[in-house]
């Protein structure tokens, strides 16, 4: 099935992102669209929240990735609305990142076992540089008191696909087992609020109502 849009002068869709479960969620949906990840320098990004009175808190920070990604695509993009994504999980005080290797993932997993973290997810759509929707949603995860020859096992089916994801967790795969609870969004959680989404291209008559 295809989601078809609202007229032939209707503008395209562009998924700023190289995300695999974002990409199959809007094919899924049946949306025509095509992907250009955003290729920005994220850490320089961050660090310039972090000067910031109070510095800023996990949802300002996914919301100024989500939109600076669209942005930076909306420019090689004019006749198309451009979708931005970014996630942050919160934890203890600290806003995590991507980790670069599996070293490292076991310990994030270490990290947030047998307790409760929030996942934030900023989506963002740029039409002709302009902002015209953007949204944060949250959900709240509690890990299960897992044995660390559990970690190493799931970590060494999971292989780098555990690196794809700021927790380290598939949540549609073998992800699932981390988890004794999980309250939010099902779609936040992989990363794209796909209602609130599908819900204003509607609004912004690129898809049929």
């Amino acid at each position: 099935m295809r989601v078809e849009l609202a007229s032939e002068n209707a503008k395209g869709i562009v998924l700023a992102s190289g995300s695999r479960i974002r990409r199959q969620l809007l094919q899924s949906a049946g949306i025509s669209f095509t992907v250009e990840p955003a290729d920005l320098d994220e850490g320089k990004i961050r660090d310039s929240l972090k000067t910031q009175p109070g510095g800023a808190g996990p949802d300002a920070v996914a919301l100024a990735l989500a939109t600076a990604k669209a942005e930076l695509i909306s420019t090689e993009h004019k006749n198309a609305i451009v979708i931005g994504c970014d996630q942050t999980l919160y934890f203890d005080g600290k806003i995590f990142e991507k980790v670069k290797d599996l070293a490292s993932a076991r310990a994030t997993l270490l990290s947030l076992r047998n307790n409760t973290h929030r996942l934030y997810t900023a989506v963002a759509l740029i039409d002709e540089g302009n902002l015209i929707w953007s949204t944060v949603t949250h959900a709240d995860l509690t890990m299960r008191d897992f044995s660390e020859t559990f970690v190493d096992d799931y970590l060494a089916r999971l292989g780098q696909g555990a690196l794809e994801s700021v927790g380290c967790y598939h949540l549609e795969g073998q992800g699932i087992q981390l988890f004794d609870k999980i309250e939010g969004d099902y779609f936040t959680v992989l990363g794209l609020p796909l209602l609130q989404l599908i819900n204003e291209l509607r609004q912004q008559k690129v898809l049929l109502t």
